[in-house]
């Protein structure tokens, strides 16, 4: 199981009280903004639909079954001897935290439940992250462990940096990219500042990279999409995992604290930091910070053929901070030679 993956298990013995727990800290999560998502083991077989329905005669005939309403869609299908980290990888992709009911047997961190007899966990579950009886407070209890457990795992998420380049630069004459300041172009600064908050930096964009820079992956623009979204898509598809600080390449007062900051900005629940610079300005999407979260907001907006990033911070699970006084000069574009 991927361990930077917020997927936590509540387990115990039948009878434990694991689905009375879940009620009770799940609405607290979803008022937080959390998009939450729960997997259900039952040993027992499930009984999900009702005799009858059209539902449940598609499922009859062996075809998997999705049944989509204008508040709900529900999945229903038949055994296929996935296993667990296959189920629920594809789930902490779009979920902020993934609770398993059950599994005791899984290896992921658990919470565990004792049950009137005081049961303890069996040696092969692992050593469990708590372990709560029936007389403790166990909401009391969870809610800031599972805090905790969010935090954690955000700081483990796998964070790259991404320059895009490759624009027309019609205004400016020239690559903006490949304008020196001190001798070293815009393009090898910010890949030097952006390494010192990553752990990986690429460039995507179809514009010229200078020798000394080719030892960094170079992405193509995305296909069927236009201007820096297609940037955007292509460094999530090139790496679904990641996490990323964005940057463009035409931001000449940019500073490694102005990464260091979006970097901070991280949060359970936001899938992505737009800064706002000023209330005329709006949001900058250009120096950012994307969550792996986001790549299915940036899909679904492409798909409507919609290339305004600025659209997407419309979506609650992104945070618009304002940038703090002392930084905002590095969020300063240069599209002209008079701008310069």
């Amino acid at each position: 199981m991927a361990d930077h993956l917020p997927i936590l298990g509540i387990c115990g013995w039948s009878g434990s009280g694991k689905t009375t727990l879940i009620e009770q800290i799940v609405p607290d999560l979803i008022s937080r903004d959390l998009k939450v998502a729960i997997l259900k083991h039952d040993a027992h077989g499930l009984d999900v639909d009702r005799p009858g329905k059209d539902s449940d005669r598609f499922f009859n005939t062996g075809a998997d079954v999705l049944a989509h309403g204008p508040d709900q869609t529900f999945f229903r299908a038949h055994r296929s001897g996935v296993k667990l980290d296959v189920l629920l990888a594809p789930l902490a992709s779009r979920y902020d935290l993934v609770l398993v009911e059950g599994h005791k047997h899984s290896d992921i961190p658990k919470v565990w439940l004792l049950s009137d007899d005081g049961d303890p966990p069996p040696n092969e579950a692992g050593p469990p992250l708590t372990v709560l009886s029936r007389d403790d407070d166990r909401p009391g209890a969870v809610k800031p462990l599972i805090e905790k457990f969010l935090t954690d795992r955000l700081a483990d998420e796998l964070l790259y940096g991404c320059v895009l380049i490759g624009g027309k630069s019609t205004r400016m004459g020239r690559p903006k990219h490949l304008i020196e300041t001190d001798g070293k172009t815009w393009l090898a600064r910010t890949i030097e500042y952006m390494e010192q908050t990553t752990s990986k930096v690429v460039v995507s964009g179809a514009g010229e990279v200078p020798d000394e820079l080719g030892d960094y992956p170079q992405l193509p623009d995305a296909d069927a999409a236009g201007g820096p979204m297609s940037g955007l898509l292509s460094m999530m598809r090139w790496e679904p995992r990641a996490s990323w600080l964005v940057a463009a390449c035409d931001m000449p007062d940019l500073t490694s604290e102005a990464f260091e900051w979006l970097a901070s900005t991280r949060a359970p629940g936001k899938w992505a930091t737009m800064p706002t610079v000023d209330d005329a300005q709006g949001v900058e999407p250009l120096l950012a910070y994307y969550n792996f979260r986001f790549a299915g907001l940036l899909e679904s907006q492409a798909v409507e053929q919609n290339y305004r990033l600025n659209d997407l911070a419309r979506n609650p699970e992104v945070a618009t901070p304002p940038v703090p006084p002392e930084l905002t000069a590095a969020w300063r574009n240069a599209n002209s030679p008079q701008d310069l």
